[in-house]
């Protein structure tokens, strides 16, 4: 299960999960960097899945809403009352038995806390003028990604130019090449 991290930041890329089920979940929080890969998650479960599709149903909302010009208050509240739960567990350094060192977390974290530490990256995103400037959407036509568009110029088109942009290709190379059989 390969998890995309290609808008520039943790609460965009929840916004683009699918989520099904506590696995996937699972496997976000981990590639995203907010569980170590040792640290259990014991508790993870169907409801963790329901309470984190809400998170990414209302960062969502709010990304869109921000391109689009209009409020999206309901789902701003829910964020808030996300963000405002305790942060997860401290970070620290742990040894290995090779002597190396691993991140590890204090404490297993709760679900509130991950739903907290996503749900202020969300409001960081929303509240930073320069970062909601670079806030666009994805130009394919079945892709509904946001990203922030970082690049030289802030002419970035897609998502993803290996996904998105690499299918926008083809297609047009389709095309021509259709165009080209027909004439």
């Amino acid at each position: 299960m390969t998890v995309r991290f290609d808008s520039g930041r943790i609460s965009l890329d929840l916004a683009a999960q699918p989520l099904g089920e506590p696995r996937a979940l699972d496997n976000f929080l981990r590639a995203a960097g907010l569980v170590p890969a040792a640290t259990p998650l014991r508790a993870l479960d169907a409801l963790w899945v329901v309470r984190f599709r809400e998170l990414r149903d209302c960062v969502a909302e709010l990304a869109h809403a921000q391109l689009d010009g209009r409020r999206a208050d309901r789902a701003l509240a829910r964020l808030n009352a996300l963000a405002a739960a305790s942060a997860p567990p401290a970070p620290r350094a742990v040894r290995t038995e090779t002597g190396g060192l691993v991140r590890a977390l204090d404490a297993e974290p709760d679900c509130r806390a991950l739903l907290a530490a996503v749900a202020r990256d969300a409001v960081d995103l929303l509240t930073d003028p320069t970062a909601r400037a670079q806030l666009r959407r994805c130009e394919r036509d079945d892709c509904r990604r946001c990203y922030l568009d970082t690049s030289r110029g802030r002419r970035r088109r897609w998502c993803s130019s290996e996904t998105c942009g690499n299918r926008e290709r083809v297609a047009r190379h389709r095309a021509a090449r259709r165009a080209d059989t027909v004439v």
